[in-house]
């Protein structure tokens, strides 16, 4: 495994962002780290408590006035957005690899999917309907109308540094919002490259800059409390959601939530193994097992269990982990050591539960030991235990075998999380049977946890928050609903037929 020292990638990241246009601070707290090698990229200036406040106020101040663009020309901004994200799809894709340890093809997606949410945004932008209704009362018309709520705040995290930021902002933006964007901690650099993007399109086609704030550091609170937030996404862990949740549901506020995701796939006798193999190893073994759609789980029928383990023990044996800047690199590193001691202590609990590591879980050696790699790691389980049910944010799949349909639904829908499931199969009936009884907001048939597209509504249930997020109509998060009835008679006739003086 080739380790290019920290200095060399320090120096990349400021050309990088140099070429989108983006100021390197020339001073900071807030280290900028790159899990490659472990070492300090740059240091990025805070906010305070006071300085995110004023950045809220900015975005409430523009919204008075973006709120009154016609959402198709508030496209115009989302548009020229896409078209510097195609400009500096690579240079923002190695950003992204610097500082959450993506491999290239994993990062190029990820931006990939910015331009496609973008250009899902400037359609929609045309496409913000509400309802006419048939009103009980002769000579009125009854309707729904949809306007900009307000400010949005965004918590993003590292796994996703850019994506769902952009699926955030680009939808909030055409629905007449103004965003306050607080990125993860440990992806501060990304942040300030998208931000400098955004400010670049506004500019070029003469959109005040201020519906787009950035704030750097410990500044969530700030976000949680402040009344002008209509409406705070978040993205993190479930611990992170059951403290947003109240605090902003005592202000009356709105939430978005995308919390935890334990997610699980069914392998039925009748699956096409070769299909069920590919995905299961990508699901499970991508991004170094750190996305939120990440396969934990697998509930393989008994009569095969032995057949797919085997399979994928030898897949397993076969994935390249290393630098992810190196060409054929499949594995790239956990995001730090928090991550890699949370899943050792994880396969002890496994093994102590009864469970058999079949392959994986050592870290690879490396020169710069503030690096953490490892080889994913594929778990034999007797039974659904409770670290199973806890979602380990790391490259670990657990193996349980089941009997019939029932209880593999049963053992999918056994966990707190909620958010993506799967179901390798061939026969219709189960198919069918799996997506009406699955509890999580994304049920696959033939296909991976992982990997969602942006045309769908993105999110799930339980202890995953509840949210949506990107396609489908979630565009109704970011808006305000009134009913409206107008009266065109020369008549005040009463609903249900009220008789008042």
């Amino acid at each position: 495994m080739t380790e290019p020292t920290t200095e060399q990638l320090a120096l990349r990241a400021k050309t990088l962002l140099t070429s989108i246009g983006a100021e390197l601070p020339t001073s900071g707290t807030l280290p900028a780290r790159t899990p490659i090698s472990g070492g300090t990229l740059a240091y990025v200036t805070v906010d305070t408590p006071a300085s995110a406040e004023a950045a809220i106020d900015r975005a409430a101040t523009a919204f008075e006035s973006w709120r009154t663009v016609p959402a198709p020309a508030r496209a115009r901004l989302v548009r020229a957005l896409a078209a510097l994200l195609v400009e500096y799809k690579s240079e923002l894709a190695e950003l992204v690899t610097l500082e959450a340890g993506k491999i290239e093809a994993e990062a190029l997606g990820e931006v990939q999917e910015m331009i496609d949410v973008c250009e899902f945004a400037i359609g929609l932008s045309r496409q913000l309907y509400g309802l006419t209704m048939a009103s009980e009362r002769e000579g009125h018309r009854l309707m729904e109308t949809w306007h900009p709520l307000g400010v949005v705040g965004v918590i993003s995290a590292f796994n996703f540094p850019v994506a769902v930021w952009a699926w955030n902002a680009a939808i909030a933006l055409v629905c007449g919002d103004t965003v306050v964007w607080k990125p993860s901690e440990t992806t501060p650099l990304t942040a300030l490259a998208c931000h400098t993007l955004m400010r670049r399109a506004a500019a070029s086609v003469g959109v005040d800059p201020d519906v787009h704030q950035l704030v750097q550091g410990e500044v969530g609170p700030t976000l949680v409390d402040d009344p002008r937030i209509a409406l705070l996404s978040a993205t993190g862990s479930v611990r992170m959601g059951a403290i947003v949740a109240p605090k902003v549901a005592a202000r009356f506020g709105r939430c978005l939530l995308e919390l935890g995701g334990n997610n699980a796939a069914i392998v039925t006798p009748s699956a096409d193994l070769d299909l069920a193999v590919r995905g299961i190893v990508f699901s499970a073994a991508g991004t170094a097992g750190q996305r939120c759609t990440s396969l934990r789980r697998l509930i393989v029928h008994r009569s095969i269990v032995d057949q797919v383990v085997d399979r994928l023990t030898v897949a397993y044996h076969q994935l390249p982990v290393g630098n992810p800047l190196d060409a054929g690199i499949l594995v790239g590193p956990l995001i730090n050591e928090r991550a890699f001691v949370a899943m050792q202590e994880a396969l002890v609990h496994a093994t102590s539960d009864g469970g058999e590591v079949i392959v994986g879980g050592e870290r690879v050696d490396s020169v710069d030991h503030d690096a953490y790699y490892v080889r994913p790691a594929l778990v034999r389980m007797p039974e659904q235990t409770a670290i199973v049910r806890h979602e380990t944010f790391a490259p670990t799949l657990y193996v349980l075998a089941y009997d019939t349909l029932k209880d593999a639904i049963a053992l999918n829908n056994a966990v707190p999380q909620g958010l993506s499931s799967s179901i390798f199969t061939l026969n219709q009936r189960e198919a069918e049977t799996f997506i009406a009884e699955s509890d999580c907001g994304i049920a696959n048939v033939n296909i991976g946890t992982s990997g969602a597209e942006i045309g769908g509504a993105f999110g799930g249930e339980k202890e995953t928050g509840g949210g949506r997020e990107s396609g489908s109509d979630s565009w109704k998060t970011y808006m305000r609903r009134a009913t409206n009835t107008i009266n065109y008679s020369d008549q005040l006739p009463l609903a249900q037929g009220i008789s008042f003086g």
